[in-house]
């Protein structure tokens, strides 16, 4: 059977068929093409404005130099050392040596209140600084570190050093430039308790030997009944 011929009016309309479906597929393109554009673009500007926000607030606490500024502290760390050795055992080096490394805890109440022990004793600024899941403040790093120093608040000193070594509660307190005796703590002045792991101490203050997981309480004035520390982070 013979295959009738295409007239040249259906080649034409053919031809304009192709020629629309062609113009349609571009538009298509097109459009797919900006909507890519607006997207990619949409998607560069909010991750370089998310990173920027993350980079301001990272520089804003990472790069704070500042020391320790609570209304509660015993005392700030504004006259404390600032790289030469204290007692002639503590010294400082520019990152932290833990080949020997031990952890004991100090509380201090003034008239039955207690008062924070900064961050940053023993850490000569500038300090970066960190902000933990609770919001507390710790220094991650300064420009030199004591083998005595604190990292945060609560009352954890760090005690690290190249080598086995016995540091007392009086080489922390001179390493922070502050008084302590039997009749002052700091700035604060009264006859002063002193609990050692539960017990009472009638010794010298300043010759408590800082060992692991000792537990230091200094009641200036108001004799506190001892407060055993037990928030040791993991690995200490």
């Amino acid at each position: 059977m013979s295959q009738k011929k295409s007239s040249v009016a259906d080649r034409r309309d053919e031809a304009r068929r192709q020629a629309d479906a062609r113009k349609s597929m571009e538009k298509r393109r097109s459009r797919d093409f900006r909507i890519a554009i607006a997207a990619g673009s949409l998607l560069l500007a909010t991750g370089v404005t998310a990173f920027g926000v993350h980079l301001s607030r990272s520089t804003a606490v990472t790069n704070d130099p500042s020391m320790d500024k609570s209304a509660f502290l015993l005392a700030s760390t504004a006259r404390q050392s600032t790289g030469d050795a204290v007692d002639g055992v503590v010294r400082s080096d520019s990152m932290e040596i833990t080949r020997h490394h031990i952890h004991a805890h100090l509380t201090i109440y003034v008239n039955g209140v207690q008062k924070t022990v900064p961050y940053g004793i023993g850490i000569v600024p500038p300090y970066s600084l960190q902000r933990g899941p609770d919001g507390a403040t710790f220094v991650s790093g300064g420009k030199s570190f004591y083998f005595l120093h604190t990292h945060d608040e609560t009352g954890i000193i760090h005690a690290e050093s190249p080598s086995a070594q016995s540091y007392d509660l009086g080489d922390f307190f001179d390493v922070w430039k502050q008084p302590l005796t039997r009749e002052q703590v700091g700035p604060a002045k009264g006859t002063v308790t002193i609990w050692v792991n539960g017990k009472k101490f009638s010794g010298n203050p300043r010759s408590i030997k800082l060992s692991e997981h000792e537990g230091i309480q200094l009641d200036i004035g108001k004799d506190m009944p001892y407060r055993a520390f037990t928030a040791w982070p993991p690995g200490y």
